[in-house]
């Protein structure tokens, strides 16, 4: 496989370092709140990203939740009842991070196949390593806290900036305290930040200061991906906004200590989903969730087919008719997938079996080619709607022995294992296509009103009955 890689400015081959397995680290939800489909799109391509490598790799795939931060500790405090912050916090993370789970199986992300790690359980290895940068000289105290000196770390030989430009001209001096800050400012960013007034915090001693609170937000994601993964490790993703500063301060801090400058192989980005051409963002409150899905009668794995019809590092726009479309294309799959129950069975002909081959070929072919999932299911949309125009209802041939199941793997859009109907329905069918050739017409009707009463719809084709779900 091939993947952009942003470190490189190039198309590169994906090959495992240690020649086995990859290791894939995602940069996860902030558990403070629903996530909204915008992140969920970034969540959506890392595990289509891990799916395909999965075809020819084992993978490991990783990712974090942060669950100690601003964010967090900012609603804790908001809805925390008692008088311990360390509890509030944690009920507040586990709360939303159920939920996230939620949402992951719900839009087809197969959560079995991945290691989540939460910050609150990387405390000791986060310190670990802020203390070690300390003793190199990268990381010094200050009143409020402990900060990576960018200066230094320059100073060592390295690069700050290996993902985009940042010149020394646009570095300041000055210190940034809070998690996350405007992208056009470059400053020295807090690794450890000192308790205040009601929030949660955990013991740690630093050259002879004593420094209680909590972690910020970057070195989490540094202590989590060496602590699972190992480092150097193969790829790394997450939307194109963590580029800067979060992904560049984790390589800063990962790597300072090491003879290498290589954090991860590959950093993947994959760009934004708009929603009137901007940004979807909580500040800006032009977000929606899971639940507006659902109260919009729609499916989550209607977003996940909608995502995978942009290619990942496009930036793709939402409305809900963007929505309701990618809903009508995935009803359109579900019943095309449900042909392999039909009634009516027959030999599949040489050339659609053939077609079957090439469509199974081409769409890995085009996911292995950076993850051009447009072009891969356009593949699939022209067999289903050849299958549709000749009217086949059989999928039953030698290169579709485990067909769907492939396409499951790949795409993740359930199609395989959907349940068949009932033996009673199967009868029904019988017997209103019996009716219409005794030309029952009443009773063909009766029975058609009867089947539409259990959800099902029947169409009369050359090759015999054919039902699709309402």
């Amino acid at each position: 496989m091939k993947l952009f890689n942003t470190l490189t400015k190039n198309i590169d081959e994906v090959r495992p370092l240690d020649g086995k397995t990859v290791r894939i680290y995602s940069c996860g939800p902030t558990v403070y709140d629903h996530s909204h489909i915008g992140n969920l799109s970034s969540f959506i391509f890392a595990d289509t990203l891990r799916r395909v490598i999965a075809s020819e790799y084992d993978v490991k795939h990783v990712m974090n939740f942060t669950d100690v931060d601003d964010k967090t500790i900012r609603r804790s405090k908001e809805e925390g009842k008692g008088d311990n912050p360390r509890e509030n916090l944690e009920k507040l993370t586990e709360k939303y991070g159920a939920i996230f789970l939620e949402d992951m199986a719900s839009i087809g992300n197969d959560t079995s196949s991945m290691t989540f790690v939460k910050a609150t359980e990387s405390i000791e290895e986060m310190q670990a390593l802020i203390t070690a940068l300390h003793q190199a000289g990268f990381a010094y105290v200050a009143d409020d806290g402990v900060y990576f000196s960018i200066a230094k770390y320059r100073e060592s030989g390295k690069k700050y900036g290996q993902l985009l430009e940042i010149t020394e001209a646009s570095t300041s001096e000055a210190r940034i305290q809070n998690d996350e800050y405007d992208k056009d400012s470059v400053h020295d960013f807090a690794l450890w930040k000192v308790k205040k007034e009601g929030e949660p915090a955990w013991e740690f001693a630093l050259d002879g200061h004593s420094l209680e609170g909590r972690p910020g937000w970057h070195i989490e994601c540094s202590a989590m991906s060496k602590g699972a993964l190992g480092q150097p490790f193969d790829i790394h993703t997450g939307g194109i906004d963590l580029i800067f500063p979060h992904h560049e301060n984790e390589i800063a801090q990962s790597t300072a200590l090491t003879d290498s400058p290589v954090m991860a192989s590959i950093f993947a980005h994959n760009g934004h989903l708009f929603i009137d051409c901007k940004k979807m963002s909580k500040s800006l409150n032009n977000f929606y969730t899971l639940e507006d899905v659902a109260k919009k009668g729609l499916d989550p794995l209607a977003l996940r087919l909608l995502v995978l019809q942009s290619h990942y590092r496009s930036e793709a726009n939402f409305t809900w008719e963007i929505l309701q479309a990618a809903q009508n294309s995935l009803k359109r799959l579900e019943a095309w997938a449900d042909l392999r129950h039909q009634t009516t069975i027959q030999d599949m002909p040489e050339d659609l079996d053939n077609l079957w081959g090439e469509t199974l070929s081409g769409m890995k072919e085009d996911l292995n080619n950076d993850l051009n999932s447009p072009q891969a299911l356009a593949k699939l949309y022209k067999l289903v709607t050849y299958m549709e125009n000749i009217q086949i209802p059989a999928i039953d041939g030698k290169n579709t022995n485990g067909a769907l199941a492939t396409i499951d793997q790949l795409f993740g859009l359930h199609l395989d294992g959907r349940p068949d109907i009932t033996n009673e329905q199967k009868d029904l069918i019988k017997q209103r296509d019996e009716a219409r050739t005794n030309k029952d017409f009443d009773g063909s009707d009766r029975l058609r009103i009867e089947l539409e009463q259990q959800g099902l719809l029947v169409r009369d084709t050359p090759h015999g009955p054919v039902w699709s779900r309402i």
